[in-house]
């Protein structure tokens, strides 16, 4: 029996198609692949976690700001005190006859004959003390000019006649808070009995650099450090703090960026704010799903959690050496409820949001590759009957 002879160019093409299916281009793994990604028994699993209101809700409540007002209190500043390397002057008024402060100049802005002594201007040395003729060593670090007055006319009581004191900061090295980062100019800014507030601090130095919104300001405190967007600080005056000697406000520029890949509008890096987005505006910044071929089931997010974020499915649970855990979240944009959870579901920075091609755009794709392939074989066909 005579061999068609057609049949080894049938057998061309088969294995041609079969080896082509194989290599189909795509733009990443399938919804199915993802949601079937497994591990081998007894090793650490990735977490696929679907998204929805009591998720978005969890880690809502896990990433909750704390805010500047809560941390570091919006109370009255405290009242100023001096400390050591703070030059401090010191005037006494005696009244007459003055016994102790004789030689004193009279003072033309008293309707008495009082008589003011002013003292050179003196440094509190690193002890914290300064030296007053006749009142002796008195310990002024930590104290308000108030409270100084008061202590040397105490100790002056029976020896000058009803003095009075005066105690002017002439130059003040204690009393200041840092101001460092992404401003005009770096500075240290003296704190004054108005009570200087965080804004005021960022003024005096000339600003930020970079956008409001695009700006985190943190302060350490002591050995804490507190964080928050300078943008919400700026729209609720209750995060505008009253700062304390020694504070240190740092202006940190930080391009949040979440990168878009797969059957979305564009595949880029996208930029965001400090304030932060949610999944609704993500996706809307990367141009949306392309409608041709992307699949509106197949919308992933992968992120590294902390460990604590949720209670995961699957155990036992992979982490990476920082503690972190890889997590696949995915949603479900045929659901009509989703696009409510989508306006909560927080983005973090260097999310990769990912979405799946639909299976009818796969099997267009193989279709397609069946014409390429098969046309000029048939062709061939046709020319050798």
């Amino acid at each position: 029996m005579r061999q068609a002879p057609y049949l080894p160019f049938i057998a061309v093409l088969s294995a041609a198609l079969l080896s082509a299916c194989s290599s189909l281009p795509t733009v990443g793994p399938s919804s199915d692949e993802i949601q079937k990604s497994t591990t081998q028994p007894g090793e650490a699993a990735i977490q696929i976690v679907e998204v929805d209101d009591a998720v978005t809700r969890q880690l809502l409540t896990h990433r909750a700001q704390r805010l500047f007002a809560d941390t570091l209190g919006n109370a009255e500043a405290v009242p100023q005190t001096v400390g050591p390397g703070d030059v401090i002057e010191v005037s006494i008024w005696e009244a007459p006859p003055a016994t102790l402060f004789g030689g004193g100049l009279i003072d033309p802005r008293s309707p008495s004959t009082a008589r003011v002594t002013p003292f050179p201007e003196q440094m509190i040395n690193q002890d914290g003390f300064i030296n007053i003729p006749f009142a002796g060593q008195i310990k002024a670090s930590g104290m308000t000019p108030l409270q100084i007055e008061g202590e040397i006319a105490q100790r002056l009581k029976g020896k000058a006649n009803q003095a009075q004191v005066l105690v002017r900061v002439v130059r003040n090295s204690t009393s200041n808070v840092t101001v460092v980062g992404e401003v005009g100019s770096s500075a240290r800014v003296p704190l004054t009995p108005r009570g200087e507030r965080l804004l005021d601090a960022l003024a005096a130095v000339g600003g930020t650099r970079a956008p409001v919104n695009k700006m985190t300001i943190q302060v350490t405190r002591g050995s804490n450090v507190f964080a928050m967007p300078l943008e919400a600080v700026i729209r609720d005056p209750k995060q505008n703090v009253p700062l304390q000697a020694g504070d240190v406000v740092t202006a940190l520029f930080q391009p949040l960026s979440f990168t878009a890949l797969g059957s979305t509008g564009k595949n880029e890096e996208i930029n965001f704010e400090a304030q932060g987005i949610n999944l609704a505006q993500a996706l809307a910044r990367s141009g949306g799903l392309v409608d041709s071929r992307s699949n509106p089931q197949g919308v992933f997010i992968f992120r590294f959690e902390p460990k604590d974020a949720l209670k995961w499915p699957r155990d036992p649970v992979a982490t990476t050496p920082e503690g972190m855990v890889p997590v696949i979240y995915r949603i479900d944009l045929k659901n009509p409820s989703s696009f409510f959870v989508m306006q909560s579901f927080p983005m973090s920075n260097k999310d990769l949001l990912y979405v799946s091609n639909a299976p009818a755009a796969e099997l267009q794709k193989f279709l397609n590759l069946i014409v390429s392939v098969a046309y000029p074989v048939l062709t061939l066909i046709q020319v050798t009957k």
